[in-house]
């Protein structure tokens, strides 16, 4: 199983904007600059995370994102699986087809990992994530960061 940029980057950005939650819309300019997203990047996942509903946007002056649902009801399988992500660790993608159009022997091995991975990332949700000190931390540095170069 890898994961790609896509996921990795839905996630951070999903999380950042749980670190921000409260604080009125945020744009994906500032996102972009904490995280070091591409904003074109950021504009295609917001557009997949919008009709999942997990995020709501709004437009004009002050406008931007705000969660769709609070960050306890939002796990991370959903944000890896909005963005159409994949956490299945088979060769053949679940269709068991993967030694010579058969399946292989260790196929049930990583259908049945595939599906402790899933268990594992929709137990866990953003605001668990923003509960972890560390993050916190992280958000403080980052937005220092961006402080310094508007001052700039």
């Amino acid at each position: 199983m890898k994961l790609t940029t896509k996921g990795r980057y839905a996630v951070t950005a999903m999380l950042d904007l749980a670190l921000h939650d409260g604080q009125g819309p945020t744009n994906l300019a500032e996102i972009s600059s904490r995280q070091g997203i591409s904003l074109s990047y950021l504009e295609q996942l917001f557009s997949r995370l919008r009709k999942q509903g997990l995020v709501s946007s709004a437009r004009g002056p002050g406008g931007g994102y705000t969660l769709g649902h609070p960050s306890d009801k939002i796990s991370i399988m959903q944000v890896i699986s909005a963005v159409d992500e994949s956490v299945d660790a088979t060769r053949c993608g679940g269709a068991k087809d993967c030694h010579d159009d058969n399946r292989c022997l260790t196929h049930y091995l990583w259908e049945e990992l595939s599906e402790q991975i899933s268990v594992f990332l929709s137990g866990i949700s953003l605001a668990d994530l923003v509960q972890k000190n560390a993050n916190k931390q992280a958000q403080q540095k980052q937005d220092n960061i961006l402080v310094q170069m508007q001052i700039q």
